[in-house]
């Protein structure tokens, strides 16, 4: 049975799922320095709040809140080596999240969903740059497929309820993400976040700075206090849309996994014990993503630049890395 909201608020109520993870900790940064924008109220909900795999437990806590807007946010995220080596949990319990968001987003009458997927949903055999309509044209590179089909089945679930009930329910695919308040776990975490940490261990030990694989492939990657601000600002301007939205730097923004080890490597002042361990695996070459649906509503966006970034990231990872998450 549907529950209905009580009453229409003066305020926009949004509930971010994942809320104190990279994009949930970004979007806190930003909406901190508001000084307008007060229609909105943000509740952000971390794993300790709730375990999205409960059904029951996620009804109760929506039923409490009652949003009007669910930014969803949380996921089993990895790296490539973690998508390589738990590929059973990061399908079924990804499916399992994702299911329980948006059923009983439906259930408590929450209208609209904005949920996040990610690049490597796409089609590992395309032609590029990538667009929104090629979500479901082949399968996903082997190295991230159990994820990837996740992904792609919370679109597929997305526009389920906007075809049958008429719900605001659509999906942001954003591009290789990172920033401060990442994960920076040496085996789990993505590229960037798990080689600041490398380079700071090798570093402080003497030790060179292995980089896994051949550095060729190319990202675009987007700083999280970006991927924030476009994601506040589709809370009042992409409403009642039907597809998908890439969220992504330019394609001529894309580097390489080389590019940005030696970025990371000169903040530690460190670029001469450099070393690339062509023994492992490099996982996908490319999967270039076109912005230009995204440049259609926002074309002076301007992204902060890759090696701003960084600075930015190993700054903040310098400052917290007693508490930080490794």
């Amino acid at each position: 049975m549907t529950v209905k909201r009580e009453r229409e608020r003066e305020k926009m109520k949004i509930l971010v799922t994942g809320g104190t993870g990279l994009v949930g900790t970004a979007i806190k940064t930003i909406i901190s320095g508001w000084t307008t924008n007060k229609d909105k109220e943000f509740i952000f909900l971390s794993s300790s709040d709730l375990d999205l795999r409960d059904g029951e437990a996620t009804l109760a806590l929506f039923q409490y809140h009652q949003p009007d807007v669910i930014l969803h946010l949380a996921a089993v995220v990895g790296g490539l080596f973690k998508n390589m080596r738990e590929k059973v949990r990061m399908l079924e319990e990804n499916i399992m999240i994702n299911m329980n968001v948006l059923s009983v987003a439906h259930a408590c009458d929450v209208n609209r969903v904005i949920s996040c997927l990610s690049t490597c949903i796409f089609p590992d055999k395309t032609s590029y740059p990538i667009d929104e309509t090629m979500l479901h044209d082949g399968p996903p590179h082997i190295s991230n497929d159990a994820y990837a089909y996740a992904k792609r089945m919370l679109e597929v679930q997305s526009r389920a309820y906007q075809e049958q009930y008429g719900r605001d329910y659509v999906c942001v695919i954003p591009t290789n993400i990172y920033g401060p308040a990442d994960n920076f776990h040496l085996g789990d975490a993505h590229v960037i976040p798990a080689l600041i940490h490398k380079c700071f261990l090798a570093r402080n030990e003497s030790l060179p700075f292995i980089v896994a694989g051949s550095g060729r492939p190319l990202r675009q990657f987007i700083y999280s206090e970006d991927l924030a601000t476009l994601l506040v600002w589709m809370l009042d301007n992409y409403i009642d849309q039907k597809e998908p939205l890439i969220l992504s730097v330019d394609p001529n923004d894309e580097v390489s996994i080389l590019y940005i080890a030696h970025l990371i490597a000169a903040e530690f002042q460190y670029e001469n014990r450099l070393v690339m361990d062509i023994s492992l695996p490099d996982g996908q070459y490319k999967k270039t993503a076109s912005n230009a649906r995204l440049r259609s509503f926002m074309p002076s966006f301007v992204f902060t630049p890759i090696e701003e970034g960084i600075k930015k990231t190993v700054t903040w990872f310098l400052a917290h890395y007693p508490t930080c998450r490794k």
